[in-house]
């Protein structure tokens, strides 16, 4: 293939990544203004955000399954079409219920083109150091997605309105739509059969258990929804995996996991979503409901984050090309959970130039992950599970930030709610309207949030000592994971350096 057609292909793949991501976050920015235009409460609120992150999780596996079945390209396209038209139904919306509706098919589509993207980038770009330089290209602008995402929403929002967050992705999917007609290729597809038992379980377990995840914080982890949700997605999960190992041609090769440098760069993807979701979630709260910022100046303080994600990812993908995975790896997992703990020393009162460097800190740790993670994994296996182990990483990326806001935010609402007891009390707020003030504040739209003044400062007080717990929290699991991710991914010594690894999945 050509240079410029490769520059075509590689422009396409960027381009409807960026878009997949950015539509992770960007909608955040935009929930106060939906909810008062639409009527919705903090349970639609939290839908609109989770709607799109339920199904996307829980199909990933089914779509790298289908593109290895029907091929990469045209399942690709179909998800391309799918986002694309999805995006146009959320900012179209009238109501709370459509747009939930719109922001799930573009889920669906986020799950379909998402597997295919490393697997035709391995497929296209054969040379190991093309390779290596194209899929850091393509990471730091999926991570450039997720950092730029509150910059340009707050501005967005209050500009053209909510609506406008959605129609940004249309030109978007059009153009790489007519692009990828005319330059993708469409790979050689696979002879398998469709593993239907484990696409049923897998959605059901992974959806399952997201959807306990999500309304764990707003039900309680004791209410039987949640308990329930929980234990059906520990069941049927457990269920998948003996079907997988049962199955002679499974949709998710359970050797992957035997594999300690695979296993490493998934956990790898898994905890900094899990840190960093988490974080961005909840920073945003802290900066307009506490600081009181508007959604511009909040959405633009993030900009050092951004600058830095793009200075790193590519630099990651240089240092992992000559080194291997394991320095970028766990030096921005470490620098990650550094930033974490910084920014649990600042309070309500801290100047922004105070904790600027844990922006840097934070956005350099991102990008030094982001490439090195699918370089390894592109590297590891075999051609014909490329759509498995893209689907396996993206999956585990994408359950780790619903998990991150999950546990992060139970720790947070868990210490502001103890905190608040007292202050509560005195102020003769009643023991009922103490659990749904914590709520309030710590939910979709709590900027918007009006208290009494004194109520609103004890609340302030409460959630920055719960953020500071959360952060910690966040902090240690990070570098613990740090620990562990060194040892995993250390070198092989039976290999001679610049020898490329054989793939260790062989279909």
């Amino acid at each position: 293939m050509e240079a410029r057609r490769k520059r075509l292909v590689l422009a396409t793949l960027c381009g409807t990544m960026f878009m997949a991501m950015i539509d992770n976050v960007i909608v955040n920015n935009a929930l106060p203004r939906i909810g008062q235009q639409l009527h919705a409460g903090v349970g639609g609120l939290q839908w609109v955000v989770e709607g799109y992150s339920l199904v996307y999780a829980a199909l990933l596996l089914t779509g790298g399954a289908l593109g290895d079945r029907y091929g990469r390209r045209r399942i690709f396209l179909t998800g391309l079409v799918l986002f694309t038209a999805g995006s146009a139904a959320a900012a179209l919306s009238a109501s709370i219920g459509f747009l939930v509706a719109a922001r799930v098919l573009q889920g669906l589509g986020a799950a379909l083109l998402t597997p295919g993207t490393l697997s035709i980038l391995r497929h296209v770009f054969t040379d190991e150091r093309e390779r290596t330089r194209a899929i850091s290209l393509w990471s730091g602008v999926s991570a450039l997605g997720l950092a730029i995402g509150p910059v340009v929403g707050g501005p967005m929002v209050q500009a053209f309105g909510w609506a406008s967050v959605f129609w940004i992705n249309v030109p978007i999917g059009v153009a790489a739509l007519v692009l990828g007609l005319r330059v993708l290729p469409e790979l050689a597809t696979r002879a398998r059969r469709l593993d239907l038992p484990g696409q049923l379980l897998a959605a059901l377990g992974l959806g399952g258990l997201v959807y306990a995840l999500v309304e764990g914080p707003a039900r309680g982890w004791t209410d039987p929804v949640v308990l329930g949700s929980g234990a059906a997605a520990l069941v049927t999960l457990a269920a998948f995996v003996v079907v997988e190992r049962r199955t002679a041609d499974p949709m998710l090769d359970l050797r992957f996991f035997r594999d300690r440098v695979l296993t490493g760069a998934v956990l790898s993807a898994f905890m900094v979503s899990f840190g960093m979701f988490g974080a961005s979630f909840f920073l945003p709260l802290l900066l307009q409901g506490v600081m009181g910022w508007n959604p511009t100046d909040a959405g633009l303080a993030g900009l050092p984050m951004t600058a830095m994600i793009v200075i790193a990812a590519p630099l990651s993908g240089a240092v992992a090309g000559r080194f291997g995975p394991r320095l970028p790896v766990v030096t921005g997992l470490a620098l990650c959970a550094t930033a974490l703990a910084g920014l649990s020393l600042y309070d309500e009162h801290a100047r922004y130039l105070e904790y600027l460097w844990v922006l840097v800190v934070m956005g350099f740790g991102m990008g030094l992950t982001f490439a090195p993670v699918s370089v390894a994994v592109m590297g590891r296996v075999a051609p014909a599970e490329a759509g498995m182990a893209s689907a396996t990483v993206n999956t585990l990326r994408e359950l780790g930030g619903v998990v991150g806001i999950a546990v992060l935010g139970a720790i947070l609402t868990s210490r502001l709610s103890a905190a608040l007891a007292g202050p509560l009390t005195r102020l003769g707020v009643p023991a009922d309207a103490r659990r749904r003030i914590a709520d309030a504040v710590t939910g979709p739209g709590a900027a918007g949030v009006e208290l009494p003044g004194p109520v609103r400062a004890a609340v302030n007080v409460a959630f920055v000592d719960g953020l500071h717990v959360a952060l910690r929290a966040g902090a240690v699991a990070l570098a613990g994971t740090a620990v562990l991710v060194a040892v995993l991914l250390r070198p092989d010594r039976a290999r001679r350096p610049g020898v490329e690894r054989e793939a260790v999945l062989t279909g």
